[in-house]
């Protein structure tokens, strides 16, 4: 028996390292059909074969009881969305209840004594089974905090573990598999220790969402970054720190799923020709033509928005930048996309979450990268089982190929920074300096190809200009970050931009894409 459990064991560990067990989970909201013309989605655009985890947002709560938000969900979208699974019979559908606009309240009530829980477990067990959903997603933000009691940090926990209970006791009675468990959670630290407690919720869950993005906007008077991967030294807000607190307080790497934003955060900037990071603002930049929301873009209108803009990559964080005027906005691309996936599967994460699958190029009309062209790539690097040795982007760059003392300007006029040279983690050292060696032998184009073995190399400042590709300003720089999201550790010192793997095409889209 030990021979076999430690068999067991060493198959799910080279399944996990091999990239065919990682979880792609997609949120999907209910009033994306709403916005204008082509913007409208609907469950049935959506790819079945592109997420392994489909998540429904946003059920209510009515008296205790989760409840359909409208008549429409219940009647028309939930039979759509779940429809999906016919034609992809490994796909798992979940739905959430809460979100920001939700508040807190209703959580509280529920939470405030065994007979309200159960009540509302109840009806959760009933309407994910009269609707054919796999389980269901908690969006609490944020027990603690916004209005709800510190007690709800541990009512929270009594809830899950009742749910986790009832679910096992049901799937036993009905024999069927077991509903599934997850929750949206902040990456915040402060919120963090007060919401959760950490170690006990990564034991019930089944994985954990991390909302590792809105980390920067205009609620603040500098530019900054949405989601950057890592850190700056006087800046710890990154999705690797939120990643790396997570795990360092006990929640299991294999159940900490990153969020991916498919949106940007936008600044209107103090002065126009002061337009770096960390440049002055003076609150959002206008709304979305289709998102309608001030401070906001879904990535289809970042696509609308760049085509005018000066574009910038902060070599350091591995995310871009745009300004125009004196509008100015923080998105992720397919480029930092791949650096992110790529650090997931170097960290052996869960996965990747996409909030959402509505606001990335749906039907490829925007960005003329094809349907979804940010979540293909995760699809690609996450999901399809490919050797590492073929299918990453170049990330870890050999601290041989950079060993002197590098000073740089950050952008933006802030004070010049200076960092030393440090180790790389274990096996680091040689995976960085192939995929350094590559990198210094492709660049990226459109649609996920790849040109070589022509090299391009940018000055500090110097436009890139590639076949096919806008130009895009980038600098060379080194920064002290480890690949936990904590300053100070390790030095990288990026040379350029990802090159984008070739997208495999699933049933749905193989008429669509060359």
């Amino acid at each position: 028996m030990g021979r076999l459990l430690l068999l067991v064991g060493l198959v799910l560990v080279l399944t996990h390292q091999n990239g065919t067990a990682y979880k792609l989970v997609c949120y999907f909201t209910n009033w994306a059909h709403s916005r204008p013309g082509p913007a409208s989605i609907l469950p049935h655009d959506l790819d079945p074969f592109l997420c392994t985890h489909l998540i429904f947002a946003f059920a209510s709560m009515d008296d205790n009881r989760m409840v359909a938000q409208s008549l429409r969900d219940e009647q028309i979208l939930y039979r759509e969305f779940n429809k999906l699974k016919e034609r992809n019979r490994q796909l798992k559908t979940l739905l959430s209840i809460g979100g920001w606009n939700f508040g807190t309240s209703r959580f509280t009530m529920m939470l405030s004594s065994f007979n309200n829980r159960e009540t509302f477990i109840t009806s959760v067990i009933s309407l994910l089974r009269k609707h054919n959903f796999d389980g269901l997603d908690l969006f609490f933000l944020y027990p603690g905090l916004r209005g709800s009691p510190s007690h709800d940090r541990w009512t929270f926990l009594f809830l899950v573990e009742e749910l986790l209970f009832a679910f096992q006791r049901e799937a036993q009675l009905i024999k069927r598999p077991r509903l599934l468990l997850s929750a949206a959670v902040s990456g915040a630290p402060h919120i963090i220790q007060t919401s959760y407690d950490v170690r006990l919720l990564g034991k019930l869950l089944d994985f954990i969402n991390v909302l590792s993005y809105d980390l920067h906007g205009s609620w603040e008077k500098f530019t900054g970054h949405n989601s950057p991967l890592f850190s700056l030294p006087d800046d710890p807000k990154s999705s690797a720190y939120a990643m790396n607190y997570w795990r360092k307080l006990g929640a299991p790497s294999e159940k900490l799923i990153m969020g991916f934003p498919t949106y940007g955060r936008t600044f209107h900037l103090l002065k126009a020709s002061s337009n770096g990071l960390q440049a002055k603002a003076i609150g959002p930049a206008s709304p979305g033509k289709y998102t309608k929301q001030a401070g906001f873009l879904a990535y289809y209108e970042v696509c609308s928005f760049i085509q005018k803009a000066k574009r910038h990559w902060i070599d350091y964080q591995y995310v871009p930048y745009a300004y125009k005027g004196k509008e100015w906005v923080g998105y992720d691309d397919t480029t930092s996309f791949s650096y992110k996936a790529m650090f997931v599967k170097r960290e052996h994460f869960g996965g990747a979450m996409v909030w959402t699958l509505d606001m990335d190029d749906v039907r490829g009309t925007f960005c003329g990268d094809g349907p979804f062209p940010l979540v293909y790539i995760l699809n690609d690097l996450l999901v399809q089982a490919e050797s590492t040795s073929t299918s990453l982007p170049p990330f870890w760059f050999s601290s041989a190929a950079n060993s002197s003392r590098t000073h740089f300007e950050r952008v933006s006029g802030m004070e010049a920074v200076t960092t030393d040279v440090k180790i790389l983690p274990p096996g680091g050292e040689a995976m960085a300096t192939e995929m350094h060696r590559t990198l210094e032998n492709m660049i990226t184009t459109p649609r996920g190809g790849m040109v070589s073995p022509e090299k391009h190399t940018v000055a500090p400042g110097e436009k890139t200009e590639f076949p096919g590709v806008k130009p895009m300003e980038s600098g060379q720089t080194t920064v002290t970050s480890d690949f936990n999201g904590d300053p100070g550790e390790t030095t990288m010192t990026p040379k350029g931009q990802a090159t984008v793997p070739k997208r495999h095409h699933s049933p749905l889209w193989s008429l669509d894409l060359a």
